[in-house]
């Protein structure tokens, strides 16, 4: 199964947390990326809309807020949810006072 991650964090966080446990996050990722896990992160987004068909619209910005700033995105394959979270569990924002979310990635084929 394939599951897309979205990681929250700010640098008040990263930068209270303990350089060891942030070291051992970033050699986590590391281990992750080459293990073949497809991870980035996040640029500044664009909206697209398109109502109707009528005609593409471009704004800049986020459509979602949040507490956290969305720090990077990451698709990663697991036999299950739960092998999913413990991927991502040590990752920097899982540790660094941020959050990670999994969401499962089902077929658009249907």
């Amino acid at each position: 199964m394939k599951f897309v991650t979205i990681g929250y964090g700010d640098r008040e966080g990263y930068d209270r947390t303990d350089q060891a446990v942030r070291d051992e996050a970033h050699a986590h990722d590391a281990r992750l990326l080459a293990a073949g896990v497809e991870m980035g992160v996040a640029g500044t987004p664009v909206r697209v809309r398109n109502p109707g068909g009528t005609g593409t619209e471009v704004q800049e910005g986020a459509f979602m807020t949040s507490a956290l700033p969305i720090a990077g995105f990451a698709i990663v394959e697991a036999e299950s949810l739960e092998e999913a979270v413990r991927m991502v569990a040590g990752t920097p924002c899982a540790v660094a006072h941020g959050v990670v979310e999994v969401w499962p990635l089902q077929s658009a084929q249907g």
